[in-house]
């Protein structure tokens, strides 16, 4: 017999998993789901949910292509309203192009990941810098950003193309 202190990892590995039990094979995958319908939801329903919603997904362009940025929003006055800081890609865009604005697209769903049920929602519209003072301080107030670091700058989208599908079973 060898003295376990002889013995290298690789034999003790294989002597451990010799005496242990079979390990139970993994949980079998759900089985097929029931068919899922889409409803189409009006553009109030879905600015509906997308007010409830704790997060989004900002889409806008960086370099020529997508970019897309998971942030937290609200909803005023029928805008939505996201934190950022002022070296950012989205701020300096929203900023370049002054009143005309620059085009995005925000997105927000709730989706269960074992149904598949719930929502999605697609908010596509212009973007402006706020530079009312009052309005800064009163969306620092209302929304907490994630990243650890200064969120000195808001932006705006007025949406004008709001759809939105509910996925049911």
């Amino acid at each position: 017999m060898i003295h376990p202190r002889h013995q290298s990892p690789r034999t003790s590995t294989r002597t451990a998993r010799s005496t242990r039990a079979a390990p139970s094979p993994p949980p079998a995958p759900p089985g097929p789901l029931a068919p899922r319908h889409t409803v189409e939801l009006t553009a109030p329903q879905a600015m509906a949910l997308l007010g409830g919603a704790p997060l989004g997904r900002i889409v806008f362009t960086r370099r020529a292509l997508p970019a897309i940025r998971p942030v937290n929003h609200l909803l005023d006055g029928g805008r939505i309203v996201i934190r950022t800081h002022r070296d950012s890609e989205l701020f300096h865009q929203a900023r370049q192009h002054g009143g005309q604005g620059v085009v995005v697209a925000y997105q927000a769903d709730d989706i269960d990941p074992l149904t598949h049920l719930g929502w999605s929602v697609v908010a596509t519209g212009y973007c402006h810098p706020v530079t009312d003072p009052e309005a800064l301080l009163r969306y620092e107030r209302l929304i907490r950003p994630w990243p650890d670091r200064p969120m000195e700058a808001a932006v705006r989208i007025s949406p004008d193309l709001v759809t939105g599908v509910r996925l049911t079973a």
